[in-house]
C-alpha cells in the first residue's frame, strides 16, 4: 500500500471515528454536561433565594428583638411605676397609722394626766384632812368636816 492509500484509509477511519463519536459518544457527554450545568444553576439560584430569605429572616428577627426590647422596657417602666406607687401607698398608710398611734397615745396621756390629777387631789385632800385633824383634834366632827373637805377636794 502506498502512503496515499494509507492516508486516505486513515482519513476515512478518522471520519468514521468522528461520526461515531458525534453520533453516539458526544450526545450523552453533552447531555451530562448540560444536566450538570443546569444543576449548578439551580443550586446557585437556590443559594441566592436562601440568601435573600436569610436576609428577610434576619430582618424579622431584628424587628422582633427590637419589639421585645421595647416591650420589656415598657414592662420594666410599668413595674417601676407600680413599685413606686406601692411605696407611696405604704408610706401613706404608715403615716396614717403613725398619726392614729400618736392620737391614741395623746388620748392615753390625757387620761393618765386626768387620773394623776385625781390621785393628787385625793392625796392633797387626805393631807389636808390629816393637817386639819391634827390642828382641830379637840373639835373634830366627822360629818361636818367631811362635807367641808369634799368641797375643798372639788375646788382643787
Amino acid at each position: 500500500m502506498s502512503i496515499n492509500a494509507t492516508l486516505f484509509v486513515q482519513a476515512i477511519v478518522f471520519a468514521i471515528l468522528v461520526w461515531f463519536t458525534m453520533k453516539f459518544v458526544w450526545p450523552p457527554i453533552t447531555k451530562a454536561l448540560d444536566e450538570r450545568a443546569q444543576k449548578i444553576a439551580e443550586g446557585l439560584a437556590a443559594a441566592d433565594k436562601a440568601k435573600s430569605e436569610l436576609s428577610v429572616a434576619n430582618k424579622r428577627v431584628e424587628e422582633e428583638l427590637a419589639k421585645s426590647r421595647n416591650e420589656s422596657a415598657v414592662r420594666l417602666a410599668e413595674a417601676e411605676r407600680r413599685a413606686q406607687s406601692m411605696i407611696e401607698e405604704a408610706k401613706a398608710k404608715a403615716a396614717e397609722e403613725g398619726s392614729k398611734i400618736i392620737a391614741a397615745a395623746k388620748v392615753e396621756a390625757e387620761q393618765q394626766t386626768v387620773k394623776a390629777r385625781e390621785t393628787l387631789r385625793e392625796q392633797v385632800a387626805a393631807l389636808a384632812v390629816k393637817g386639819a385633824e391634827q390642828i382641830l383634834r379637840k373639835e373634830v366632827n366627822a360629818g361636818v368636816h367631811a362635807d367641808l373637805l369634799g368641797r375643798l377636794k372639788t375646788e382643787l
